[in-house]
């Protein structure tokens, strides 16, 4: 009997996860890793935060060292891109025209940078954040920069301006909405971590945008649409993000943007699947969701490695991730914010565990900010659709792993 082949598109770490797992579940056919980037698959994190500030090696960002791939006979197809997926005639067909016939196929491109549209946007040290090389660049230019200005105040703007002040670099930052990260953790939650970058230095400018870059050949100034002049000789954008659904073919896209798959991470077309940042899941729990961070592409890419082999499961995890900002510690799970909020702790004194809850009382997610075991005993309240007492959500002298 011929061997079975499995296709990953795209070499990120929901694709190398996927591949290792599958390696990992004792699958013995031929495996193909396709990405775009020269660099085998890599954890992204660190690039915004200890290896943009030069304490963390390459090696310690890899799924699987170097030579891994080679000794597990997974074939690595790194620096090119699949021009064309064919789920029907179940082909992958390269940038080169060579076409990989699959019996099963991982879709897990992940996400592209939004751009900025404005006048001078294309001038030197005008750069995005998404890859390894972009790191080592905006290291090696905040150096010598002088003033770095940061376009938005997400979790890219936010974790690259803090490690930038950590090395000693003055930053502004530049955010359209009226404090950081205001569409992920609400205007509450959001200006403590605002208060957090001011008192280590950050100055920021809200409820503006880039009017235009200005420069010779290389960004010197950044005028504000409300046209204040800032001094600058790099610029970090980082204003969110799309996902990377250029070869999915006809695959069927989800309102959010992303793949469609099922709970089981499978989309409408049998064998095909899709993990990661590109996937829009119909979560058992959560309804239908697309998340970008790390936990759940590691989480992800095993679990559609394991359902290419025949696993039946429900991918259900209740969604965690981490942000380290200086010396504090944000820790998130769940994925749908309301304004009906519950405080553990204090926001003042920046340790708490804000608890988020939906119009019929159920826990949706949780934000803590340095009690991380907290936000962690949440987690199977979100997973079980438990809807707590608010009193006991509240009382810091109750284990909430008693709630469940």
């Amino acid at each position: 009997m011929p061997r079975e082949t499995v296709v990953v598109v795209g070499a990120s770490l929901a694709g190398g996860t996927a591949a290792a797992t599958l390696r990992d579940e004792g699958f013995d056919g031929r495996i193909v890793l396709i990405g775009e980037e020269p660099e085998l698959p890599y954890q992204r994190p660190p690039l915004s935060k200890t290896y943009l500030r030069g304490e963390s090696a390459r090696d310690t960002l890899l799924v699987r060292p170097d030579d891994w791939w080679t000794e597990h006979e997974v074939e690595t197809r790194t620096g090119t891109r699949v021009q064309a997926l064919d789920p029907a005639a179940r082909t992958a067909t390269l940038a080169d025209g060579e076409a990989i016939a699959f019996d099963r196929c991982l879709l897990a491109t992940g996400v592209r940078n939004r751009a900025l549209d404005v006048p001078g946007v294309d001038l030197e040290g005008v750069v995005h954040l998404r890859t390894m090389a972009d790191s080592d660049r905006i290291r090696a230019a905040a150096a010598d920069a002088g003033h770095v200005v940061v376009v938005g105040m997400g979790f890219i703007g936010a974790e690259v301006a803090a490690s930038l002040r950590m090395l000693g670099v003055e930053v502004t930052v530049i955010e359209l909405y009226e404090t950081a990260l205001r569409k992920v953790l609400g205007l509450r939650l959001g200006d403590v971590l605002a208060a957090i970058h001011r008192d280590h230095g950050v100055a920021m400018r809200f409820n503006d945008a880039v009017g235009r870059f200005e420069g010779s050949t290389r960004v010197e100034r950044v005028v504000t649409r409300d046209g204040d002049m800032i001094d600058c000789g790099l610029v970090v954008v980082g204003i969110g993000t799309v996902p990377s659904t250029e070869a999915s073919g006809a695959l069927a896209l989800a309102p959010d943007g992303g793949v469609a798959v099922d709970a089981r991470l499978e989309t409408a077309v049998p064998g095909v699947f899709a993990a990661g940042d590109v996937a829009s899941h119909a979560h058992p729990v959560l309804g239908r969701v697309r998340v970008e961070h790390f936990d759940n592409a590691v989480k992800m890419g095993a679990h559609a490695a394991r359902a290419m082999l025949g696993s039946p499961d429900a991918f259900d995890d209740p969604h965690w991730f981490w942000s380290d900002q200086y010396d504090q510690h944000l820790q998130m799970g769940g994925v749908a914010l309301t304004d009906d909020m519950v405080v553990r702790g204090s926001l003042e004194e920046r340790s708490f565990c804000a608890f988020f809850l939906d119009e019929g009382g159920v826990l949706r997610a949780s934000v803590a900010l340095n009690r991380p075991r907290e936000c962690r005993r949440s987690l199977p309240l979100i997973r079980a659709g438990v809807a707590p007492d608010r009193g006991l959500l509240a009382d810091p002298d109750v284990d909430l792993r008693t709630l469940a």
